[in-house]
């Protein structure tokens, strides 16, 4: 054998680990740079150009071994190691340079620091510099030059770096009454200078700031946590996650070790295990969880060029192959790749939970319950449950009785769980960490116990704190053992951009939306807040069941819907539910899809909808539960999903079939809602609009289709009454309206306009030529020809003064477009090309699908497609199909993240359905060209 292998490859692995450049190289490169007189500029710009030479030669270097090594904690070290090489290197040659001195004042002292992120010895690519010039009293002229000298340089280098000049004093006074100083002080790390000097500010440190306070810095900390959550998404499992400042991300750690830093007074997280905070297995995790962070976020930098911290959609596809993922057993590279980051983000508030409940027993912060909202009757004892002698309370947190409470009797793993959610407890960490030793014991026969799984159903229908405790389960690790189909979903990111969480996430959130429709008192809710009381009983906890199973099935070849009822047969009798009630969850999991879809994309005035969705639907009970269910999917499927549009959309829906479902379809019973929906109408303008009364009034009621007072809320009614009063007040019969809404993303623009063929391909058009992007239409017309098309677009402004100017521009546009003032398509086209979103939407692969369809409606051929969402979609359709001699008497509008679902109910000119085969099919390729953005324009 060759014995120089070992050898040639411990020099490989020393080239890996060892500096990016050596310091010494650094150091000869400036040493043949001198100042002559009057050339200080020109020595300092040679000093700077070689600098930003070896920077980049430093970054692909660090970019090489990353890829080689996947490791990102290693590269940050690296990095933060070359920008110490490199500020000792300028350093010298400015003091040698610049500002020598033979014999050095008191006041010509100075001890460079690095702090902040670069102080913990870390470096991104893109990240910033934060160093402090340490004096030993206040600045004189010297130091001043000194650092300004030195920032300059790093300036020019292109570096970000965040600064400071400060005497100790000056540091001490000001981390008394400032957190951020504070914490970035907590990391103060000796570059080079005066070491004497940076002692002594470490010794007052935590003698004059750190003593007696860690109470105050552990609260400070953790509501700046929970501040940056709620900016960044209160949820880990955000499908766009932010690698630095989302939850579960770097910056959690950070924060972690902030605390545990100033608590205990360590250094590296090794010495967390060695002070018997965590376990050694939870040290390891912690190192294993930041070198997996540290390593997707160098490659983010690396990647993008910037400092870029979102982990988007295109970017994930990007990354996933870089860092070694391949597709496997069903999921694609990019669902492997998140997967694995929502497994490390739970592992982080794993770590978070641990850290916080030992600070509790320290009582350095309050001890939290459950949920703070809701107090519940504790049992008096501090040192058992009437229930289980295997259980005691302390300090409000349920912990086991000893370590066999597990192995003794396995079902105690659940029981845990609901002791917690009845007494409203919080778990201590020594039960948590035994109940994860303990997972083995969930076998089959631990399934199939039935006493275990009573106990589960019963934390899965609480009325206490479900979504909690259930999370809490997942977190362990206990539920996706106990139900394995779960366990398949568990941080099972949907890689599109409608669903905000990953699978898991969203069926716990569904449960926690439940609840608040239990509770109600909320208008949002919508018809569910009501519908829930009048439920059966039993179904009420059907419906915990059909929501915690109803996209279980996702990520399977089969459709999740079916496949889903299947496991629901499988589960429900093993949760002890009888035949009928399995069945009920079943065909709730099999339909749930159903109500949203019809309710968003059919006309709900057409007799056969709504026998169609009758026949689905069968009974009242069903679509009482079929409606509850649909409000929690759609709400827990992110901030902003559900709105008011939607709701009246399902409330349509439901009173239009439920006189189907009761005993045959009644027009009587619908010419009674539309004089309700009308008289509401009538007893809210005197209030809200009194300038619109008496014959004015009727007329008004008159000019609108039964349609549009089934279907259109109260309030939005009475802005159009004022919206229209207002145009023909003017004298307008063209005029345009804006509505900005809160916490949905969108702002709402009413367009009013003679009724024609291409009205809403010309307003489609304006928006696309003005970048704005259409997720929704309501479309209606009067009964004197005009039409009130009300435009869901997309916002691109956090300010509401941003908007209302950009919305403002989008009007204009439509306008002008309906006066013919525009010539859309040229405008159209030219937008597409500098669209950011084009790029952003083709990271996303959907097949196009066109269908059309006789029997959907009585007078109409009725044409769905689907497929990836782009600016100008919608314009490029209705131009294709008015290009066909094809009237559009309908449009519904409907985009789910990437995927556009447009319904349009046409007829042809001479007001038939299209009956030919041949002429189905050139419209069914003519739309299939468009969605694949080809012949559209």
């Amino acid at each position: 054998m060759d014995s120089s292998l070992p050898e040639s490859r411990a020099k490989r692995q020393a080239a890996i680990r060892g500096p990016l450049i050596e310091a010494s190289v650094l150091a000869a490169d400036l040493e043949t740079i001198t100042v002559a007189a009057g050339k200080t500029q020109d020595a300092r710009a040679e000093v700077v150009q070689i600098l930003k030479r070896r920077l980049a030669e430093a970054r692909r270097t660090a970019e090489e071994r990353l890829i080689a090594t996947s490791d990102g904690r290693g590269c940050a070290e690296a990095l933060s190691h070359f920008q110490d090489d490199v500020i000792r290197a300028l350093y010298r040659w400015i003091m040698d340079q610049l500002y020598p001195s033979e014999n050095p004042s008191s006041g010509e002292r100075m001890a460079i620091v690095a702090t902040g992120g670069y102080g913990r010895g870390m470096l991104a690519p893109g990240s910033d510099i934060d160093l402090l010039f340490l004096l030993p009293y206040k600045q004189t002229a010297w130091g001043e030059s000194v650092a300004e000298a030195m920032l300059y340089c790093l300036w020019d280098m292109g570096l970000k770096v965040g600064h400071a000049t400060r005497s100790v004093d000056e540091c001490i006074r000001q981390a008394r009454t400032d957190f951020t100083i504070r914490t970035a002080l907590l990391e103060a790390r000796y570059i080079l200078g005066d070491a004497q000097l940076f002692g002594e500010l470490e010794r007052r440190f935590v003698a004059e700031v750190v003593r007696d306070t860690v109470p105050e810095f552990v609260a400070a900390k953790l509501a700046e946590r929970d501040e940056r959550h709620r900016k960044t998404g209160q949820s880990r499992y955000l499908v766009e996650p932010n690698v630095k400042d989302g939850k579960g991300g770097l910056r959690d750690l950070h924060t972690l070790f902030w605390i545990a830093r100033y608590a205990y007074r360590v250094k590296t997280d090794e010495e967390l295990a060695k002070k018997g905070v965590f376990t050694r297995r939870e040290a390891q995790m912690f190192r294993r969880c930041e070198t997996f962070l540290w390593t997707v976020r160098c490659h983010l930098h690396f990647l993008t060029g910037r400092q870029e911290e979102r982990l988007s959609f295109d970017l994930q596809r990007e990354l996933a192959p870089r860092l070694g993922y391949r597709g496997h057993n069903g999921l694609v590279d990019v669902e492997r790749f998140m997967k694995h980051y929502f497994l490390i983000a739970k592992d982080v508030g794993d770590l978070t939970a641990i850290l916080c409940a030992e600070l509790e027993e320290r009582h350095e912060k309050p001890a939290p319950v459950l949920d703070r909202f809701i107090a519940r009757l504790r049992p008096k004892s501090r040192r058992g449950f009437k229930e289980s002698p295997d259980f005691q309370i302390d300090h409000d947190r349920i912990t086991v009785a000893d370590d066999q409470a597990f192995a003794r009797d396995p079902v105690n793993l659940i029981r845990m769980f609901w002791l917690a959610d009845r007494y409203n407890l919080a778990f201590h960490p020594d039960a948590i960490r035994l109940l994860t030793k303990s997972l083995k014991l969930v076998d089959d026969k631990l399934r199939n116990d039935p006493a275990a799984n009573q106990l589960f159903l019963s934390i899965l229908t609480s009325a206490n704190t479900p979504e909690i405790v259930l999370r809490r389960m997942n977190e362990a690790g206990l539920l996706g053992r106990f139900v394995p189909d779960f366990g398949r979903v568990v941080a099972m990111m949907q890689f599109n951009m409608y669903h905000h969480y990953t699978v898991d996430e969203h069926l716990l959130r569904c449960i926690g939306i439940l609840q608040q429709i239990e509770r109600g008192g909320d208008p949002s809710l919508g018809l569910a807040a009501d519908l829930v009381k009048t439920v059966q009983p039993r179904n009420r906890d059907l419906l915990y069941v059909a929501l915690f199973l109803h996209d279980i099935a996702k990520g399977r070849p089969e459709d999740h819907s079916t496949a889903g009822a299947k496991i629901a047969r499988k589960l429900c009798p093993r949760f002890g539910l009888n035949a009928l009630e399995t069945e009920t969850v079943a065909w709730l999991v099999e339909q749930h899809l159903v109500m949203s879809t019809i309710a968003q994309s059919r006309d709900l005035a057409e007799r056969k909808t709504i026998e169609t969705f009758a026949n689905v639907v069968q009974s009242l009970e069903r679509m009482k539960l079929m409606l509850i269910l649909t409000t929690a999917d759609i709400m827990a499927v992110g901030p902003g999903v559900w709105n008011g549009w939607k709701s009246q959309l399902l409330r349509t829906l439901y009173y239009e079939t439920e006189p189907v479902v009761t005993g045959g379809f009644s027009e009587v019973n619908r010419s009674r809602r539309v004089e309700i929906a009308q008289e509401e109408f009538r007893r809210a303008v005197p209030a809200r609009l009194p300038a619109l009364s008496g014959d004015a009034l009727e007329t008004y009621i008159g000019r609108h289709y039964a349609a549009y007072w089934l279907k259109v809320d109260l309030a939005t009614k009475i802005e159009h009454a004022r919206f229209l009063k207002q145009a023909e007040d003017e004298g307008r019969s063209l005029a345009t309206r804006i509505e900005l809404v809160d916490g949905q993303g969108v702002i709402h623009l009413t367009v009013l306009a003679p009724d024609h063929p291409r009205l809403l391909s010309i307003i489609a058009g304006a928006c696309a030529a003005t970048g704005a992007n259409i997720v929704g239409a309501q479309i209606y017309t009067t009964t004197d020809g005009l039409a009130l098309d009300t435009i869901s677009i997309t916002r691109a402004f956090d300010r509401d003064e941003d908007e209302e100017r950009r919305a403002g521009r989008i009007a204009d546009a439509i306008e002008k477009a309906l006066r013919g003032e525009m010539k859309v398509g040229e405008a159209v086209a030219a937008a597409a090309k500098k669209s950011p979103s084009r790029h952003r939407s083709r990271t996303f692969r959907i097949a196009p699908d066109v269908s059309i369809n006789n029997t959907w409606s009585t007078r109409y051929t009725v044409i769905e497609v689907s497929g990836l969402d782009r600016p100008g979609l919608l314009h490029d359709l209705t131009s294709a199909l008015s290009r066909h001699s094809l009237n559009i008497a309908s449009a519904y509008v409907a985009t789910f993240g990437e995927r556009a679902v447009d319904v349009f109910y046409v007829t042809d000119l001479m007001g038939a359905k299209i009956q030919s085969a041949q002429r189905q099919t050139a419209i069914r390729k003519v739309l299939t060209n468009v969605l694949e953005d080809e012949g559209a324009r």
